[in-house]
């Protein structure tokens, strides 16, 4: 079974995202000449899992996470 995927690391510059091993950056075990992979909060920002298709996984963790919204009442009798 797969790690869980954190949906907000506080740091993510220090891992890789590549993969499930999420080695330290600077220390990869893809081999010679590998990049660190970006979590998507650094590219995306922190609401990257809001926006798309992530996966059951993903978006299962993210509704778990996400607070009850209000509902609010507009009054349009007056508009």
């Amino acid at each position: 079974m797969a790690k869980k995927f954190p949906l907000n690391p506080s740091h993510p510059e220090r891992i890789c995202w590549g993969c499930d091993r999420y080695c330290p950056a600077d220390s990869l075990a893809c081999g010679n000449g590998a990049d660190r992979t970006m979590h998507p909060s650094e590219t995306l920002g922190d609401d990257w899992y809001e926006w798309g298709d992530w996966g059951e996984a993903i978006n299962s963790q993210a509704q778990a996470r996400a607070p009850a919204q209000p509902i609010s009442v507009v009054d349009l009798t007056n508009a």
